[in-house]
């Protein structure tokens, strides 16, 4: 399973903030592939996993934009009743822990995309 890089944009918790964050990156032809979005206390963060980091960072830092970068686990699975529980009991079994995650799929089409942050990531990209 690969992993990938994760970036966690801070912003505002106000409208416009995610299109900002989608237009800065779809301004400098950066795919976004899997984000979520999350708020608290007046702030927020916009957490994306994206087709090209490079040209995403340098298209952030000219906006103006703090954010942070991590690893993940980013896996499409079927898009089948049971998978994602196939799926995360086997990290479970393997005493891998799920910190954060986020998935999405279009009905009927059959693969699913799940980004997650887990307690050992190499030893999940071994999981099948």
């Amino acid at each position: 399973m690969p992993k990938t890089k994760q970036l966690s944009v801070s912003v505002e918790n106000c409208p416009g903030t995610l299109a900002r964050v989608a237009n800065v990156l779809g301004d400098a032809k950066v795919n976004i592939l899997a984000f979520l979005t999350t708020t608290a206390n007046g702030g927020g963060t916009v957490q994306a996993v994206v087709d090209n980091v490079n040209k995403a960072k340098k298209a952030l830092d000219s906006a103006g934009l703090s954010y942070t970068e991590s690893d993940v686990l980013y896996v499409e699975l079927r898009n089948a009743t049971g998978s994602l529980g196939k799926f995360v009991g086997k990290l479970a079994a393997n005493e891998i822990n799920i910190t954060s995650g986020y998935a999405t799929a279009t009905k009927g089409s059959r693969k699913a995309s799940l980004v997650l942050a887990v307690s050992d990531l190499e030893k999940a990209t071994r999981i099948r």
